[in-house]
């Protein structure tokens, strides 16, 4: 269990780059740090998906809190203001955990007040309940909990400030309090177990989230309170308060208990020797949400949606690790409708318009996804009757051409690319600059491609095409002579990351660790280990792989800045933790596999380890430094990074199965 004691909370400088997360299975969440002080625009207690999974707004940023007992006023709530934290509530809290939910315990006097934040599977929907205790003593003579409800009602990639726009006007209906600010946006509806309501109707101004100063962007807001909730204490000892988009009373207890019972089903299939396993499971299932009547995978939190590549990579992770087989098999299908011109698309914007599709290698994992669900399952029913004709299709559409250039070349390998087009998951840009432009034949598309041919190959085989079988075969053939005499870099003992005509870019990248880690490869045993020894030797970090050796004059040890300097280090030298499950992959393959080997592996994802159960808050994020100390940083909680991770130790440091 994630637990923080007083050490941790009362402790601003630590406390406030611990970040909590809870979501919903549609695109929603909640969040904020385990000091109750929001750092972030995205830090709330009900970011709704208003088009499931993205639309997403900023409805509720917080509850301020203050307990009142025998008429002294403690007020437990935290903001950053222009030069101060006001009030400083984190000094009663006496432990944060992570499970069931995230709980806060509070002690004042000799009281402990509980509060714990909970959403609802399903549907934009927070629960947030409070339980007041006396230990070992009597219960004050009165106290009570007045919450105010600060509201945005915005798009969760904006701040808000005061305007005259805003209607304050509230509508009560039993324990049910109804507002809706602005003309055209959802209604909050804010069900309570017995609250007196006071009218309130002020802004609070001026609030700082510090890490969007830190990340160069808009860092103030201003945020309404429309009303008071007062509950008496001393004659029930909880309190609670349901916001939500849906109308009606909202029994908060039920929602609790059914919110228990289906996180404990998800948890069954995750038991292992190994204690993290069960808190990265948890962790993996808040990336598993719905779009329409099938399953997808939002890429990261807070700021990311569905995206295909990100989704591909994670499949394994995030459900074939745990058991989730039928989710693996309705996220393969929700992509497989959405093929267009033998491409999966790469992104669903934020607004929910058409899908984008300027990726090349989102659709090769597709078919790693496909290979890695058949290992688990053996379902080739259901490929045979919904997945192969897609997968033909996509074959023979990179064999003609199809966007952005993408097109077999005669030697068997693939040619992508356009300008001003990032088609690789090395897709930074600012304006016109591209910051790492691989047009031509990246090395990890070629390892991809092989992979899916081969792939096909073995499935045409199995539903008896013969004739598709042994096409697939020569072209895979063809690919894999031509491969080591295009990218096999002699002097540096690896791979070139990029071949174009007869341009070679030398850069030691991580990419070339997918020509040993994918189940087919194209490299010899001996290249193959130069390739790993390389990588480690030059990219391996406590947390995962460079995107750049720092001995490149390229090379960025910090992402950190606006976004232009972030960017312009994202793939520059910047650590990525998801690239760790390749790289061992890869290592025990060139190494057999040998106990040796396996408790070096295990050694090595130690620390991405510890950093989820303790900094990350049962999550793993997005990048960390590619220079020591390797902070964190990008979205606190990112798909694949704890896909990778997850996988990795299920699979108990053995490669991956064949199908």
């Amino acid at each position: 269990m994630v637990r923080f004691g007083r050490q941790v909370c009362n402790n601003p400088e630590i406390a406030l780059k611990r970040e909590w997360l809870e979501t919903n299975g549609v695109g929603g969440f909640a969040s904020s740090t385990i000091a109750g002080l929001n750092t972030r625009r995205y830090h709330g207690l009900l970011i709704a998906a208003i088009k499931p999974p993205v639309g997403r707004m900023l409805l509720l940023s917080k509850l301020e809190e203050t307990l009142v007992v025998d008429g002294r006023r403690y007020d437990l709530a935290a903001n950053r203001y222009p030069g101060a934290i006001h009030p400083e509530g984190y000094l009663f809290l006496k432990e944060f955990r992570q499970e069931p939910f995230p709980t806060f315990v509070y002690q004042i006097e000799s009281l402990e007040l509980e509060k714990s934040v909970c959403m609802i599977h399903g549907e934009n929907t927070s629960a947030i309940r409070y339980e007041l205790r006396a230990p070992g003593g009597a219960m004050a003579v009165s106290c009570t909990l007045e919450l105010r409800p600060l509201i945005a009602f915005r798009d969760y990639h904006a701040t808000t400030h005061e305007n005259g726009a805003l209607d304050p006007r509230f509508e009560i209906a039993a324990n049910v309090v109804k507002t809706t600010p602005y003309a055209g946006l959802p209604s909050l509806y804010l069900s309570h177990s017995g609250a007196e309501i006071q009218s309130a109707g002020y802004w609070f101004r001026n609030f700082e989230y510090d890490r969007e100063r830190e990340r160069g962007l808009d860092f103030r807001e201003d945020l309404f309170n429309p009303f008071v909730l007062v509950f008496d204490l001393k004659h029930d000892a909880t309190a609670a308060v349901v916001a939500s988009t849906e109308s009606g009373e909202r029994p908060i207890a039920g929602l609790r208990a059914a919110e228990i019972d289906r996180r404990e089903r998800v948890l069954v299939s995750a038991r292992s020797s190994d204690s993290l396993v069960p808190l990265l499971a948890r962790a993996a299932e808040q990336f598993t949400v719905k779009r329409g009547s099938q399953t997808t995978a939002i890429a990261g939190y807070h700021w990311f949606g569905d995206w295909g590549r990100d989704t591909m990579i994670a499949l394994s992770g995030l459900t074939l690790a745990t058991g989730r087989y039928d989710a693996a098999k309705s996220i393969l299908l929700a992509f497989a409708g959405y093929v267009d011109m033998g491409m999966l698309p790469n992104r669903f914007p934020d607004a929910g318009e058409a899908p984008q599709y300027g990726a090349v290698d989102a659709t090769l994992w597709f078919f790693e996804a496909v290979r890695a669900m058949l290992a688990a399952t053996q379902d080739y029913e259901f490929v045979g009757a919904n997945l192969y004709a897609v997968l033909a299709d996509i074959v023979a559409w990179h064999e003609r051409g199809t966007r952005y250039g993408i097109h077999l070349d005669s030697d068997g390998l693939l040619h992508a690319g356009e300008p001003g087009e990032q088609l690789t998951w090395m897709d930074a840009k600012i304006g016109d600059w591209v910051v790492t432009p691989r047009h031509g034949k990246p090395v990890e598309i070629q390892a991809l491609w092989f992979n899916a041919l081969r792939v096909m190959q073995d499935l045409a085989r199995r539903y008896q095409y013969a004739g598709d079988s042994q096409h697939y075969g020569e072209i895979a053939s063809r690919a894999q002579n031509s491969f080591p005499q295009l990218f096999w870099n002699e002097a540096a003992s690896c791979l070139y990351d990029v071949v174009d005509g007869e341009a070679r870019d030398a850069s030691v990248r991580p990419n070339q660790i997918f020509a040993v880690s994918l189940f087919h490869k194209m490299l010899p045993p001996d290249r193959a280990r130069a390739v790993v020894d390389a990588v480690e030797r030059q990219l391996l970090t406590p947390y995962g792989l460079r995107t750049l050796a720092p001995g490149d004059p390229r090379y960025r040890g910090r992402y950190e800045g606006d976004p232009a300097s972030r960017d312009s280090a994202y793939h520059q030298g910047t650590v990525w933790p998801w690239l760790m499950g390749p790289f061992i992959d890869a290592y025990l393959y060139v190494h057999g596999g040998s106990l040796e080997a396996q408790a070096q592996a295990r050694e090595w994802l130690a620390e991405l380890s510890r950093y989820a159960g303790e900094e990350g808050v049962g999550q793993v994020p997005e990048v960390f430094d590619g220079d020591a100390p390797h902070r964190a940083g990008g979205c606190i909680a990112q798909a694949w990074s704890v896909a990778e991770l997850l996988r990795t130790l299920v699979q108990q440091t053995v490669p991956r199965g064949a199908p």
